[in-house]
């Protein structure tokens, strides 16, 4: 394996995943990859920039059903088009949309054979994250599910083990039902409780289907979760988790809408908390699987705020040392993004302000959090041989 190497896949056509006038705006991944630029995390040592191809039929069908890939194709050049979840609010149609939606996957899937074929030890798509798409449904701003389309390469190519770790603030609903009933599979998500949020699943009860229980582990979380509770949260869950598995590679989904200035959802993490997120992922792949590590991003939707500010540090986390969270951001990046989006704030940092606290999960409470944890511990710590009610497990 390269020990010195991280892949960064990127070419300026994944910004033609473009839906129009809608949450999901690609200028937060143009901004994210200018500030990396900006900042010098793309011209690190080590640093491997690979230009994707749009995922082949072969690559997408391994999860979405050929029929599907017929509509999407179709979808664009018929004005009356209806079903498989399109041309709704949530997926409008745009053109090109296949090969948009293709070269999504095609990127993450680039990243998950850098890592695998060993020419890198990480590897990043901040376009990627497009969780909630089905086998034969578009979903939550996703057509093509890019993590379950590399995970089943990667099962398809001798991977015995993936793990899937979501912070998105939305449940990862698409990947865990791609693998639900699949024991080499573990999906881990951390979200806001689906009696509040889009999907309406993510429930600490969803543990697996038959021979794979305990390898779908839900942390659905009350809304105003800030750092400390979401990182307790974290510590206390994923870790021993990941480690009973003994996953060979970890594939991330990085959406950074659990932010408190994220309009569509309502946790209060900071930026600051994120990117303690990112370098406990990065962490736990050295821990477990040498440093195996494949990220995406995912949702967010304070373009300018948030999104690029929160993958900027995950872009430096995959490629080595952690930006400092003081690290002012240069001017020519400001101007671009007040371009970009006239009226809205921007930054001067990297940093929110904020110290993310280390607070470990007292094994009983009456807090909304704990209780939380506790019931995603009691629903599958025994199915990997943990005690749920041991704060040291």
């Amino acid at each position: 394996m390269a020990d010195d190497v991280a892949a960064v896949v990127w070419d300026s056509a994944l910004l033609d995943y473009d839906m129009g006038d809608h949450p999901l705006n690609p200028v937060r991944v143009e901004l994210t990859m200018a500030l990396a630029r900006e900042l010098g995390v793309l011209d690190r040592p080590g640093v491997q920039m690979i230009t994707p191809e749009p995922a082949s039929d072969l690559d997408l069908t391994r999860v979405h059903r050929a029929d599907y890939l017929d509509a999407v194709r179709l979808a664009p050049i018929d004005p009356f088009f209806t079903g498989w979840g399109l041309n709704t609010p949530d997926n409008p149609v745009f053109d090109d949309m296949h090969q948009a939606s293709a070269r999504i996957c095609g990127a993450t899937l680039a990243a998950a054979q850098a890592v695998w074929h060993g020419a890198a030890r990480r590897a990043v798509n901040v376009a990627g994250g497009l969780h909630h798409a089905m086998p034969a449904r578009a979903a939550g701003f996703c057509v093509y599910n890019d993590p379950a389309v590399a995970i089943a390469w990667l099962l398809e190519n001798g991977a015995r083990r993936v793990a899937y770790i979501d912070v998105d603030v939305h449940h990862g609903d698409g990947v865990q039902a791609a693998f639900y009933d699949d024991p080499r599979v573990l999906t881990v998500s951390l979200h806001e409780t689906p009696l509040a949020l889009f999907p309406g699943t993510g429930f600490a009860d969803e543990i697996g289907g038959p021979n794979a229980e305990g390898t779908a582990v839900n942390v659905p979380l009350p809304p105003s979760t800030g750092d400390a509770g979401w990182l307790r949260a974290f510590h206390a869950i994923v870790p021993s988790v990941v480690r009973a598995f003994a996953p060979e590679i970890i594939v991330s989904q990085c959406g950074a809408d659990a932010h408190r200035l994220d309009p569509l959802a309502d946790l209060r993490l900071s930026v600051d908390g994120q990117r303690a997120a990112y370098i406990a992922m990065r962490a736990l792949a050295d821990e477990v699987c040498d440093g195996r590590w494949v990220a995406t991003g995912g949702g967010g939707y304070a373009l300018v705020e948030v999104v690029p500010r929160a993958w900027a540090h995950l872009l430096a986390v995959v490629t080595g040392d952690p930006l400092p969270p003081q690290t002012r951001i240069p001017q020519p990046w400001r101007a671009l993004a007040g371009s970009r989006r006239p009226g809205t704030t921007v930054p001067e940092t990297m940093t929110d302000g904020a110290e993310p606290p280390v607070e470990p999960w007292p094994g009983t409470s009456e807090d909304a959090v704990d209780r939380a944890i506790l019931a995603t511990r009691t629903a599958v710590f025994p199915l990997h041989g943990l005690d749920p009610h041991d704060p040291r497990d």
